[in-house]
């Protein structure tokens, strides 16, 4: 897959369809070059994507299929902090527990869960952070018609993943995203 950061360090507005291959010799985990990004941390990298890996094999296999990632992950950043991303689910099955419950047998650390209360700190980290981003340095959230993300355009209003995660937070400029696919 051929792309580049522009020149705001971000990647091109579109859909990015990737295989975990795809994903692993493209420019967000090999790089844009030593001469471009010397301190490129492509190790880091590498390490984010496994982690995401064992967290979309379980979604697979569970019946979720549309799943997303961005971030600073898909940011001219040397070294992200995590991968963030969500998945589109059934709004019924959500609200009942049936999604949690489903990936919480496969995972064996149980860190699927949502809820507030679950939020711990990282030391150097101003927000509490999920269980699933202290085990795997990964936040991965559910998405259906209506769901908010908390957060908030330029102009203040509050956005559903879909729109949230195709916007650099800092400005508001749009940016791509990948979508993860199976190979």
């Amino acid at each position: 897959m051929n792309f580049r950061f522009n020149n705001l360090g971000l990647l091109p507005p579109k859909d990015y369809q990737m295989t975990f291959a795809q994903l692993r010799s493209s420019l967000l985990v090999v790089g844009p070059g030593k001469k471009v990004e010397p301190d490129w941390d492509t190790s880091w990298r590498f390490y984010l994507v496994d982690q995401l890996e064992i967290l979309v094999n379980q979604l697979w296999q569970i019946g979720v299929a549309d799943i997303f990632v961005d971030g600073s992950f898909v940011e001219q950043k040397n070294h992200p902090n995590d991968i963030d991303g969500y998945f589109h689910c059934d709004a019924t099955e959500f609200a009942r527990g049936n999604i949690a419950r489903a990936l919480n047998r496969l995972d064996p650390h149980k860190i699927w869960t949502w809820d507030r209360a679950a939020r711990r700190p990282y030391k150097g980290y101003p927000k509490k952070q999920l269980p699933m981003w202290h085990r795997y340095r990964v936040e991965l959230y559910p998405h259906f018609d209506g769901l908010l993300s908390g957060i908030k355009d330029k102009f203040g209003n509050e956005l559903q993943f879909p729109s949230a995660f195709r916007q650099c937070r800092a400005n508001g400029d749009q940016k791509g995203i990948v979508q993860i696919v199976s190979g």
